[in-house]
């Protein structure tokens, strides 16, 4: 697939950087940092206009081929997780969509946004079922919710948390009907309504997609997590691709790049240690929440890399540095932290700041569907070594998705099924090490890291 590379003249293959970091009071440090990597920098055209790939949000036409086939042959580890998935979607030949005309969240009102969750789940499973072995009684299933919810949802009440549930479902309900939009039993007038309501109810209106990543309801650009921020650029960019709108596409990938909050790579992974490994922003909150990381970043670099967009392998493979930081981690091995300064309030009063001066145990070891999706791509896809990021999705594997991590809420952050619909063979050539990175730390050692072969031995 051709990849695009940028507007800056250059898919840079070396860069020096020199960085000065403060260790919340200590004197500064100067690092030195030696990067070595095609593709170190990749900042692509947000100004030349593409035709839009479909199916081409979290899954396109590969995936749905490379799962009915292996499916078919019963092959592991994408048979299990198929077998997951059969198993929840024939529960569900008769359901009837819980779509309601305002969803709440949060504000001391009663809630009811788990039924807008659980049918965005219900939608995208049926879909897979349809691609994977033709039941139109899936396919069917589907449309209904889907077009349940763009007749009936009307609106939104509740606190900031809006922003927050309008991005994860989004991204989901979008990645639902980006699998449907060619089947013949959507009649195209109600595709169209079904757009128009992802547009409306997600992408626009106050405390919404785009009115979160611009206003952040008032307050620094770095107030909310990086969680927040991931969900509703993984929403805008999959609705983008839906909708074959550039604008709001490219608003998203403007932002991964560019954005003044914790969305913006540089600052989700607060920093790379001498070793190689990407603190997470989230990281010295609590595991839960960290977690959830590469389930969100691992969407939006998916969804840019059907489109032609390498946000993977950015800044030296940046995620992939802390998608290792958090495996490890959450695999029972101790990691290194660097104290985390986190600047919050609202503009109209005065500056908060909290500092993090070591890593969150609570939560330690918690396990979330869409790992596989990150380690088929830096492994099997790209040929790297990721061996912290192949033991924690050896212990999530194979994944179910939303009905399959318990009942509230957080067994609905992601859509899992992964393991179905990005696990790959091995990769069969070998590929030379790269992004040999070099730190001069406070003692004048130098120490250096790079991205090993997944095939070395």
């Amino acid at each position: 697939m051709a990849i695009r590379l940028g507007k800056h003249p250059v898919a840079i293959a070396a860069y020096t950087s020199l960085k000065r970091i403060t260790d919340c009071g200590r004197l500064p440090a100067l690092i030195f940092t030696l990067s070595i990597a095609a593709g170190a920098l990749v900042m692509p055209s947000l100004s030349e206009a593409q035709s839009f790939q479909h199916p081409g949000a979290l899954n396109n036409q590969a995936d749905l081929d490379r799962m009915k086939t292996k499916v078919a042959a019963s092959a592991q580890p994408w048979k299990s997780s198929w077998d997951i998935l059969v198993s929840n979607t024939n529960g569900w030949t008769n359901h009837n969509p819980e779509a309601v005309e305002t969803i709440t969240v949060g504000g001391g009102l009663p809630e009811n946004y788990i039924r807008l969750a659980r049918d965005a789940a219900r939608a995208y499973q049926l879909a897979l079922r349809y691609h994977g072995d033709g039941s139109t009684w899936a396919a069917d299933k589907s449309v209904e919710i889907m077009n349940a919810w763009a007749s009936i949802h009307t609106g939104w009440a509740g606190d900031t948390n809006v922003s927050l549930r309008s991005g994860i479902y989004g991204y989901q309900f979008a990645s639902a009907a980006e699998l449907m939009r060619d089947y013949s039993g959507w009649v195209p007038a109600d595709f169209t309504a079904f757009k128009d309501y992802m547009l409306n109810q997600f992408y626009l209106g106050g405390s919404r997609n785009k009115d979160f990543l611009d206003r952040h309801h008032g307050t620094r650009g770095t107030h909310y997590w990086a969680n927040w921020e991931h969900a509703s650029l993984a929403s805008a960019m999959a609705i983008g691709v839906l909708l074959d709108d550039q604008a709001i596409f490219d608003h998203a990938l403007d932002y991964f790049y560019d954005g003044i909050g914790n969305g913006n790579m540089n600052r989700a992974v607060t920093y790379v240690h001498p070793n190689g490994l990407g603190q997470w922003q989230e990281s010295g909150r609590d595991q839960g929440h960290s977690t959830i990381g590469p389930q969100l970043l691992g969407v939006i670099c998916e969804i840019a890399w059907n489109q032609g967009y390498d946000l993977y392998g950015s800044l030296n493979n940046r995620f992939l540095s802390s998608v290792e930081y958090i495996s490890k981690y959450n695999t029972n091995r101790d990691v290194p932290f660097a104290p985390y300064v986190r600047d919050w309030g609202r503009l109209d009063l005065s500056l908060e700041r909290t500092v993090y001066r070591e890593i969150s145990s609570v939560a330690r070891n918690n396990l979330r569907p869409g790992w596989d999706l990150v380690y088929n791509h830096y492994v099997n896809r790209m040929g790297m070594a990721a061996p912290y990021t192949g033991d924690y999705a050896a212990k999530t594997r194979p994944e179910g998705g939303g009905f399959n991590y318990g009942g509230n809420s957080g067994g609905f952050d992601g859509l899992g099924f992964t393991t179905l619909t990005h696990s790959r063979d091995p990769i069969a050539s070998d590929v030379a090490p790269s992004g040999l990175r070099a730190t001069q730390e406070y003692d004048r050692r130098i120490t250096l890291s790079w991205w090993g072969s997944a095939r070395a031995t």
